[in-house]
């Protein structure tokens, strides 16, 4: 009998040591599962970020390049100022539309719009003048609120006051009126916008529309104020230009 108990606690014992070992080998099994596991999920984290800091390269590099391009196209940002200075330059006679965007480099309808903005921006009370296009013709002009303020800059009492040249140009439009600036200066010899605004302030002289030639010039003529300035009723009062001898008269001197 106690033998045949010995062997059956020997047995107990051989499955109890079978079961423990079973054990550890499921433990370290699983140990190893789980550390495959983490090294597993350490690599696909490591994708992920390897992946994402290859993409934000590549965003880099696009937006980069995108930079270069913008950069390679950029506008000049005082493209305004510039067509203020071409109006500033041509003065009383303007420059055309097709004009301006020829020389900018710009179409037509993005040349307006910078022409707009300008008018818009001069349109201020802040400034003195302004700027106006007639017949797609640009330029600037002082504002009305402007010319009183001009004749007592320019206000004399005194008809002597006026220069040599203000009165040569006076008598030209007196006697040729109405007349353009253009048609003026071919017969001074110089030119004569300056003082042909000196002349406007005084109130001596004033535009009456315009000519028919290309460009459409603005004409002048004489004012009342001219009139009572040199005790004129008429223009007919004004003394006879003298009669220079023809061609063939002068051929008939030397005969």
């Amino acid at each position: 009998m106690k033998k045949k108990k010995f062997g059956l606690e020997g047995e107990a014992t051989m499955i109890n040591e079978n079961i423990e070992e079973v054990v550890e080998d499921v433990e370290e099994t699983k140990e190893e599962i789980e550390t495959e596991n983490q090294e597993i999920v350490a690599e696909e984290q490591g994708t992920a970020i390897d992946e994402q800091v290859q993409t934000e390269a590549v965003v880099d590099d696009k937006e980069k390049s995108n930079i270069i391009e913008r950069e390679e196209v950029k506008e000049p940002t005082n493209i305004e100022a510039i067509v203020e200075g071409l109006l500033y330059i041509v003065g009383e006679d303007g420059v055309k539309l097709e004009q301006i965007a020829t020389t900018i480099e710009k179409s037509l309808e993005d040349t307006k719009i910078i022409l707009e903005n300008i008018q818009h921006k001069y349109a201020s009370e802040v400034f003195g003048i302004e700027l106006v296009g007639y017949g797609s013709v640009y330029k600037f002009v002082s504002k009305k609120d402007v010319y009183p303020y001009a004749q007592k800059l320019f206000q004399t009492t005194k008809t002597n006051a006026l220069s040599q040249a203000a009165l040569e140009t006076l008598a030209i439009i007196a006697y040729k009126q109405p007349i353009t600036r253009v048609e003026i200066e071919e017969l001074r010899g110089v030119g004569a916008e300056m003082m042909l605004r000196k002349l406007q302030a005084r109130n001596l002289i004033r535009e009456v529309g315009r000519s028919e030639a290309p460009g459409k010039p603005i004409l002048y003529e004489v004012t009342e104020e001219f009139m009572d300035s040199f005790k004129l009723y008429t223009l007919n009062e004004l003394p006879d230009l003298p009669e220079f001898s023809k061609p063939e008269q002068e051929e008939n001197l030397f005969e």
